[in-house]
């Protein structure tokens, strides 16, 4: 979904007042939910391992709009676009490592 937001974000790069669209990471959609950890005896969690206030964050939408409104950076859409590809190739890459594991316990 985020590699055709993305491919529609170049090819609209010079759309006068295009603005540019991002899917919603998956890590954000679920913070929302708030799940906490249990345990099944006071001493196996030490601390509060759901504060998460200390993480620093950053503004997304750092770059610039131009004169005509529109607001796709080609050099942000590379950059989004190859970590799609990074996440492709490491999920293929665990995917086809579980494949021949599970092949070879099968084979014996």
């Amino acid at each position: 979904m985020r590699q055709a937001t993305v491919a529609q974000n170049v090819a609209n790069a010079s759309t006068p007042g295009y603005a540019a669209l991002d899917v919603t990471p998956f890590a954000d959609v679920y913070d929302q939910y708030q799940t906490t950890m249990v345990s099944t005896h006071p001493a196996h969690f030490g601390g509060d391992a759901t504060d998460v206030s200390s993480i620093a964050t950053k503004d997304a939408n750092a770059w610039e709009v131009t004169h005509s409104g529109n607001s796709v950076s080609l050099e942000q859409e590379m950059l989004k676009a190859n970590e799609v590809n990074r996440a492709y190739s490491l999920n293929t890459a665990v995917v086809k490592a579980f494949n021949q594991m599970l092949s070879a316990s099968v084979k014996g």
